[in-house]
């Protein structure tokens, strides 16, 4: 049905994977000769009608990735174990930096995500600055590429497919990986943890109950779609937002660009934001939170407040944009993997020290993490620059390190 955040949340994840489908609203003429013909009642809904005309009633995401071919679960029924070279945790620039260069090299390499690939950078809707697009490329197009590169040598996907549980043992395969889905425990000789950071939600009230319905965590093409026209805001000063706000500057009738301080240029690149700044439709309110979401079904107002002279307002909108900074993906990790007092996984001189690598007689490689053949890459290791093109240079290091680990077995 129009406006229901289950259909938007189905149409959202086939989207993100690349599942050529069409959305069709059930009060439309034609979802109601749909709904009679196949005896879907509004308790049903949303419906997913697969390719020989069966419904599947309001499927979990689970149901929708099997019967699309997504859920390439790299075991029979029967398997209690699978052996591998290295499994990647995580599909973002980083992992699947590090699955086209493992599977290249032939690498026995299996790649779990638990939503859907490209990370992050998947959902920017024009990545200027990276290397070989001069006139840009859109994060999904750049990284469902390196998906499909990754697939031609060899590398298998299960998504969605969250990793739950991280543990260690003497041997040659000596990390065990169990995810959500899979039947079998995954053996491997090296794990690379590339399970990025996702963003903060929003302090405001009744944020719970327009996501999905107001509150958008993406700025794409089919969000973009729900506000032509319209005064958008987006919250947040970093690229993600900038890039947000630009898009969307195309096609809305404004954008409100709302940060807690005092400008730009302390978060995003210089080259974004003379161009967040200078465009006509983009006002940019420094000193701002959003307060308070305001509508029915749907978003349709919000209230801003400046935190400094604490003055109120209130903007008529359909759509909020939250960018606001991230938080690891870390905490399914064992004690074993170090962190910082942020959740950001330690890697190379920064657990240098430890105990493990005076036994072992080496020092750790610059993304390995505290435990010998684990490896950090990407937004959720310590340190890393945020940015997508150093999240692929990341995924190629720790592939180099792992051919340094699978060098000790020869």
């Amino acid at each position: 049905p129009s406006g229901s955040k289950d259909g938007r949340h189905l149409d959202d994840f086939l989207d993100k994977n690349h599942i050529p489908h069409r959305l069709i609203e059930s009060e439309s003429e034609h979802g109601r000769a749909i709904c009679d013909r196949l005896h879907l009642a509004s308790r049903d809904l949303p419906a997913l009608i697969t390719a020989n005309g069966m419904p599947l009633r309001r499927p979990s995401l689970r149901e929708v990735a099997r019967v699309a071919g997504l859920l390439r679960t790299p075991t029979s029924d029967d398997e209690i174990e699978i052996f591998c070279d290295v499994v990647i945790v995580g599909a973002g620039p980083a992992g699947l930096g590090a699955a086209v260069y493992a599977a290249s090299e032939g690498l026995r390499t299996i790649v779990l995500e638990s939503y859907a690939p490209g990370g992050q950078a998947g959902s920017s809707s024009l990545i200027e600055n990276f290397f070989g697009f001069p006139t840009g490329i859109s994060g999904g197009d750049l990284t469902y590429g390196a998906q499909l590169q990754a697939y031609r040598f060899g590398a298998k996907f299960s998504t969605p497919s969250q990793a739950l549980r991280l543990s260690f043992h003497d041997g040659e395969y000596r990390a065990s990986v169990q995810a959500e889905g899979c039947n079998a425990t995954l053996k491997a000789k090296c794990v690379i943890i590339a399970s990025g950071a996702e963003y903060n939600r929003l302090e405001a009230e009744g944020r719970e109950e327009f996501e999905g319905a107001g509150v958008y965590y993406a700025a794409t093409a089919r969000e973009a779609k729900l506000c032509r026209e319209a005064t958008v805001i987006v919250a947040g000063g970093g690229n993600s937002a900038g890039q947000a706000a630009m898009f969307l500057a195309e096609t809305a009738k404004k954008v409100i660009v709302v940060i807690r301080g005092k400008g730009l240029s302390q978060t995003m690149s210089s080259y974004l934001s003379r161009r967040v700044e200078t465009k006509s439709n983009i006002e940019l309110l420094p000193y701002t939170q959003i307060k308070k979401l305001i509508g029915g079904k749907a978003l349709e107002s919000v209230e801003l407040e400046n935190s400094q002279t604490h003055a109120r307002r209130t903007v008529e909108t359909p759509a909020v944009f939250s960018m606001i900074g991230a938080k690891p993906c870390t905490a399914w990790l064992p004690p074993e993997i170090a962190v910082d007092e942020k959740g950001f996984i330690k890697s190379g001189p920064a657990v240098a020290d430890l105990p493990v690598w005076t036994r072992l007689g080496r020092s750790p490689s610059p993304l390995e993490t505290s435990m010998p053949g684990i490896f950090a890459a990407g937004d959720v290791r310590s340190g890393s620059v945020k940015r997508c093109a150093a999240a692929v240079g990341e995924g190629g290091t720790a592939i180099e390190g792992v051919h340094q680990v699978l060098g000790t077995y020869s």
